[in-house]
This record gives structure tokens, C-alpha cells and sequence, in this order.
């Protein structure tokens, strides 16, 4: 069992309302090996996602916010 989290930025270039921004997050943190993932209501773009990386891969997160038809680039942390 892993014992430690991975977190990653993303950025997603659309301005998302905030039913976008809640929807999103909520169905990210429901998403298997992932802990959270929250926008900052002051820095709408950027997303930090927690999620266990022997159950989940950030590409596969970015796939599925890319999936939704957001344009995003995961940037680090």
C-alpha cells in the first residue's frame, strides 16, 4: 500500500463558470486514486489534483478533463 500522494497543476485555458469549476471538481475527487482536486477561486485556470500514483496517472487525469472538451496542459508541482 502506497504511503504517500502525488500532486500535480494543471491549467485549463477556458474560463469555467462556477457549476463548471463544482462539477469538475467533484467528479475528479470521485475518481479512483484520486484524493482532491481544487480550483482556487483566485486563480480560475489552475487546478492542484492529490491523487495516489500507484492508482491513478496524470495523464489519465488530463485526459479526462481534455475528455470534458477543456483545453488543459498539466504543469507540475
Amino acid at each position: 500500500m502506497n504511503r504517500y500522494d502525488v500532486a500535480v497543476v494543471m491549467h485549463i485555458d477556458e474560463e469555467l463558470s462556477d457549476m463548471e469549476i463544482h462539477t469538475l471538481e467533484h467528479d475528479l475527487s470521485f475518481s479512483h486514486g484520486i484524493r482532491s482536486a481544487c480550483i482556487n477561486g483566485r486563480t480560475r485556470h489552475l487546478m492542484v489534483v492529490d491523487y495516489d500514483p500507484e492508482q491513478a496517472y496524470s495523464y489519465d487525469i488530463l485526459s479526462t478533463v481534455r475528455d470534458r472538451g477543456y483545453h488543459a496542459a498539466l504543469i507540475g508541482l
